[in-house]
């Protein structure tokens, strides 16, 4: 399996698929890993794209660090696989927490590499509600993720699974399959990683980051998203991206990879080509 050895000597797991055309690096949710991005994956490399994507660190076959669960080094990671493969020309597509790394791997290692950006239900700007940020939400939600992180994980990612993540308990929809792809992802991370990441995908400061991006940038957001809900994430990062494209996917939620599939691949293949 083919990985990349950082500067503190984790080893980051990647796929690479497709030759040819133009690179596209899509970067995962917590707690999952790169294979939430098989689907689309796939799609891009049959459609003349070279796809990458990553296990972050403490995430499915990447090393389980003790120390660097935090965006800096997540973007610093990025930063490293990006320079290995020496991609250029590249879109960068993160979903969720991965829509944070990419924004800080903008804001930190600067766009040289970077054709296009694209956030999918990103947590950028902000989550967390603080005295200059009062449309966040409050810390107490995360502090139920956490506890329930320390509790009993597993069953904390059934519950995410069955019920928010996807948005199963509002129509009681969603295919068992992808319920149990998340529940299985979620378990290959690590203990420690995913407790840690908590903290940085919801109490991160995003907003100088967005304010540096330099290129192309499309915001996906659906307006029902219960874990980072459109007015929290997509709506104000679109505002402070100079020039952002802002897709609104009305009365879709979180996991749109998922269950938004069909359109959002036509929308980045559209954005990207």
């Amino acid at each position: 399996m083919p990985y990349v050895t950082t500067d503190d000597g984790a080893q980051i797991f990647y796929k690479d698929w497709g030759s040819g055309g133009s690179p596209v690096l899509l970067s995962h949710g917590w707690p999952l890993n790169s294979d939430a991005w098989e689907a689309t994956a796939l799609f891009l490399a049959e459609h003349g794209h070279r796809a990458i994507a990553h296990d972050r660190r403490g995430h499915g076959r990447s090393s389980q660090t003790w120390h660097g669960n935090e965006m800096d080094t997540y973007a610093d990671d990025l930063a490293c696989l990006i320079e290995n493969l020496d991609l250029r020309e590249l879109t960068l597509a993160g979903h969720s927490t991965g829509g944070g790394e990419v924004v800080r791997y903008l804001g930190r290692h600067g766009s040289a590499r970077v054709a296009k950006a694209v956030l999918v239900s990103a947590v950028p700007p902000l989550m967390l509600r603080t005295e200059d940020n009062p449309g966040g939400l409050p810390v107490e939600t995360f502090d139920a993720i956490r506890y329930g992180e320390a509790a009993n994980r597993s069953q904390l990612y059934r519950d995410l699974a069955d019920g928010p993540f996807f948005g199963h308990n509002r129509r009681q929809d969603v295919p068992q399959g992808f319920r149990d792809a998340f529940w299985l992802q979620s378990m290959a991370c690590g203990h420690r990683a995913a407790y840690e990441c908590i903290a940085a995908f919801s109490a991160t400061d995003f907003r100088p980051d967005l304010a540096k991006i330099d290129v192309p940038t499309l915001v996906i957001h659906g307006d029902d998203d219960q874990i980072v809900p459109f007015e929290v994430g997509g709506q104000r990062s679109a505002d402070l991206i100079d020039g952002a494209v802002l897709k609104v996917y009305e009365g879709s939620g979180h996991a749109l990879p998922d269950t938004d599939r069909d359109r959002l691949h036509a929308d980045l293949l559209a954005f990207i080509d």
